[in-house]
């Protein structure tokens, strides 16, 4: 009898529940002219499983059998819904035509609680307020979001003038490994619109590309090359490229990290582009941590809460389970965030690693400290803790940029903008140890000119990098950090002595003092380049010094990097319609860039070509004078 009971016991367990079976859905996801979308949420109707598509717009996705549909999403375009009758998918998207300036969510967030002993997630009351009827509303996923008018916001930039070497011969700043401002331009042109002056920063268009210095020798961190030639846009000028090459680690020697993943999940960050885009990109990271290295997620919304503590780099599901809980909602307690982050990294500190808060926003902060002045302060004090800062910023329409750069600025960090999976990949995977493990920390330039050979001269961008002369030597002035096989490049163009210049300004006579005349002696030098960097744990800087021949190269002679580094900086002084572009223009860039393309495996500089041609159309459609639009290209 007790067999009897047994068998039928298993008999009820074997067929008296029907399994739930798992189909396996692959396939690519296409704009209408064929190109891959990365990123586009992939959704089923019933099981809501969910997926996102890659870099190649390749997706797969478990879906369940009472699943009928998969309905797929991507800002800027239409959803698509597709039956599920095959094994194989491919979704062609059409773009809304409707222009939505921003995607965000309107509603009250409600107090974090805890889910499991690993994790938090805010969750949000996504109800629409009610709002003027010129506010678009859209549906993503079953929740109602609505547009919002542009409220991005850019530091202003004073642009660099000509200084005399006879009166102010020393030109001192920070270094800046930053790439942002490209990618954020990269962003608006792609979308169809010229970048605001004040979101070009030239320095981080020109160092978002790689150079290929040449590797430092001994055991300096660091290498100073240079290259002189006339400048393309008035030949009569000279431009000098100076180029640090940092020290390249290989990942397998660089020593344990202990990261804090620090996320906004506040309502903002729900658009694609935002939260969902996060999420992929720190998937890509999560993949090169190493077992030795420890990773906490503290998210920030209404308040702050911490999502996964301190876990090994090799329990890689652990990780991505927990970014793949986290949902937007709620507004943004920036500043309680960051005191998390750092109380987590102080309370897992690895002596001589790396140990670094990862803060991922759109910047746009509005509880607690929130002023770009409260948060300067903040980061000011944090970075005493020897925690380093790397900033990456996502989305658009309430983006603060202002406030991202402030943050890196300050807080011994780097900054980087995160415009779709494929800069994800560049910089958390290419870039990895650039990104994430300082060689050198508190790194300043400082160039001699000599008056003998130089009339005057002006520093190409690095306007929010200047320091006074005196900061050089002292060591309690921050400044930039330089990563593992970074590259830094910035141009000086001079006006040699003799040359007649509309750009020097006259000042009267002194009446109480003669000025001196300097008794230079003509050695042949055109500057002298001096670097002050501090070891990542040290607090005493140490001195490298170059000097630069005037023996400039006929312009057809200089190496690729010199020539494309000029193509960006000529691009860039466009694009602000700077008063020093003198003949610079679109075609003038395009034509140098194509010259000095080199090898170019990623294809950055081939993308930079066809980002400087859509410029130069966007031009005919934008709000710019007739006298503008000529002289951007190059008809005046």
């Amino acid at each position: 009898m007790k067999k009897l009971l047994i068998f039928a016991f298993a008999a009820i367990v074997l067929f008296g529940f029907k399994a739930i079976n798992q189909k396996k859905i692959t396939g690519i996801v296409t704009d209408e002219q064929g190109h891959a979308l990365p990123g586009v949420s992939v959704v089923s109707d019933v099981s809501r499983a969910k997926t996102i598509s890659d870099a190649s717009g390749k997706y797969s996705i478990s879906v369940s059998e009472k699943d009928k549909n998969l309905n797929f999403y991507y800002i800027g375009f239409l959803v698509k819904k597709m039956a599920i009758k095959q094994n194989t998918i491919n979704a062609v998207m059409k773009p809304n035509n409707q222009a939505l300036s921003e995607v965000v969510i309107v509603g009250n967030a409600k107090p974090m609680q805890k889910r499991n002993s690993t994790a938090y997630m805010a969750q949000a009351d996504m109800t629409v307020s009610s709002s003027p009827p010129s506010i678009l509303r859209n549906k993503v996923a079953g929740i109602s979001i609505a547009s919002q008018e542009n409220t991005e916001s850019y530091s202003s930039i004073a642009e660099n003038g000509f200084h005399s070497a006879q009166n102010d011969p020393l030109s001192t700043f920070s270094i800046d490994v930053d790439a942002a401002s490209y990618t954020n331009m990269r962003r608006f042109i792609n979308n169809g619109t010229l970048p605001p002056p004040d979101a070009v920063r030239i320095e981080e268009m020109i160092n978002y590309f790689d150079y290929h210095y040449q590797q430092p020798k001994n055991n300096v961190p660091v290498n100073i090359v240079t290259e002189t030639a006339n400048a393309p846009w008035n030949t009569a000028h000279k431009l000098v490229q100076i180029g640090l090459q940092g020290k390249t680690i290989s990942t397998d020697n660089l020593p344990a990290s202990n990261l804090v993943f620090l996320i906004d999940v506040s309502g903002s960050m729900y658009a694609q582009n935002k939260l969902p885009l996060l999420v992929s990109s720190f998937k890509l990271l999560t993949d090169q941590l190493r077992a030795k290295d420890k990773v906490a997620i503290v998210v920030y919304a209404g308040n702050s809460g911490l999502v996964l503590p301190a876990t090994s780099g090799d329990k890689k599901t652990i990780i991505k389970d927990a970014l793949d809980k986290l949902v937007a909602g709620g507004s943004t307690a920036g500043g309680e965030g960051i005191e998390l982050a750092y109380k987590v990294a102080t309370e897992n500190f690895v002596k001589g690693g790396n140990n670094r808060v990862i803060l991922a926003t759109d910047g746009d902060f509005n509880v607690g400290a929130s002023s770009d002045g409260d948060m300067e302060s903040l980061i000011e004090t944090k970075r005493k803790t020897g925690i380093f800062l790397t900033v990456l910023g996502f989305g658009m329409g309430n983006y603060k940029d202002s406030k991202m750069e402030i943050l890196a600025d300050k807080g011994n960090g780097n900054y980087a903008y995160i415009d779709n999976i494929n800069e994800a990949r560049k910089t958390l995977i290419s870039q990895f140890g650039g990104t994430l493990f300082t060689i050198a920390k508190d790194v300043k330039l400082q160039v001699e000119f000599n008056p003998a050979r130089v009339s005057a001269y002006r520093l190409i961008g690095y306007e929010n990098r200047l320091l006074n002369k005196e900061d050089f030597n002292d060591d309690k002035k921050d400044a930039g950090e330089l990563g593992s096989g970074h590259t830094v490049t910035a141009l000086y163009e001079i006006i040699p002595v003799g040359i007649n210049d509309s750009f020097s300004r006259s000042v009267d006579a002194l009446k109480y003092q003669k000025p001196s005349k300097t008794n230079t002696v003509d050695n042949g030098e055109l500057l002298t380049v001096k670097l002050r960097y501090k070891d990542p744990d040290g607090d005493k800087s140490r001195l490298l010094s170059k000097a630069v021949l005037d023996n400039p190269l006929s312009f057809t002679a200089t190496s690729d990097n010199f020539r494309f580094a000029t193509a960006v900086a000529e691009f860039g002084m466009v694009l602000r319609q700077s008063k020093f572009r003198q003949n610079a223009s679109f075609d003038h860039a395009v034509s140098l860039a194509e010259s000095a393309k080199g090898t170019d495996k990623e294809g950055y500089r081939s993308e930079f070509v066809s980002l400087v041609k859509s410029a130069k159309l966007l031009t005919k459609s934008s709000n710019l004078s007739l006298k503008d639009r000529l002289i951007m290209n190059g008809e005046d």
